[in-house]
């Protein structure tokens, strides 16, 4: 225990700085997902047959390809087409479009969730699609999205590890550069352990305190 202790004092100060690349890749890529999976989302719903279909292909095509072959794709091979992006800013973006798909079928059985009768009474009332879904069906299906939503925050926190395979010295990549350096493997991975674990925490409660919140409606 004393071994750890000192190992903890000693390694915790370098992996605080992967923290932060973690912390920062899973932000940024929570606010490209969300922004685009509502695009899809709405684009699902839109009642517009082309508009629907290209959201259900690009939906099924990024849900088809493991995420570790989207990061590569964006930080190998786009610099070949003129488009070379750092590795963090790949790391986000490569989650965020990975997990777009994922937000996208939550807001969208979110939005098909709430009943029909409320569209239909917009619409008697004079409000366009435009209207009726920012007024009517996004605030309704925001709340009932909210569950599905945090579990991905703590998926994609996890899942953060993956900028690692590009290069991003995030927390998984600090630790394993940390124990290749001085082969204290139970020390090092125990502590990044713990750090994901402290990091998730909070994202855990925060979803049971909306199930709870869901449940009770």
């Amino acid at each position: 225990m004393d071994s750890f202790l000192a190992d903890a004092r000693e390694f915790v100060p370098i992996l605080l700085q992967g923290v932060w690349l973690t912390i920062l890749i899973t932000v940024g890529s929570l606010v490209v997902s969300t922004a685009l999976g509502l695009v899809w989302a709405m684009m699902r719903v839109s009642g517009v047959r082309a508009l629907s279909f290209f959201a259900a292909t690009f939906i099924n095509v990024i849900r088809g390809i493991p995420i570790i072959v989207q990061l590569f794709y964006i930080y190998f091979v786009l610099p070949d087409f003129g488009l070379s992006l750092s590795a963090v800013q790949a790391g986000v973006l490569g989650l965020g479009l990975a997990y777009s798909a994922y937000q996208a079928e939550n807001f969208r059985a979110a939005i098909e969730a709430i009943d029909k009768g409320q569209v239909e009474a917009a619409r008697t009332i004079g409000m366009g699609w435009g209207l009726t879904m920012r007024r009517v069906l996004l605030p309704q299906a925001f709340r009932t999205a909210l569950p599905p939503f945090g579990n991905v925050m703590i998926m994609m926190l996890k899942d953060s590890s993956q900028a690692s395979t590009i290069t991003v010295a995030e927390l998984a990549l600090q630790g394993k550069l940390i124990a290749s350096a001085t082969f204290k493997n139970t020390s090092v991975f125990t502590l990044v352990a713990l750090m994901y674990l402290t990091l998730s925490l909070p994202l855990i409660l925060i979803v049971r305190h909306f199930e709870k919140r869901a449940g009770r409606r």
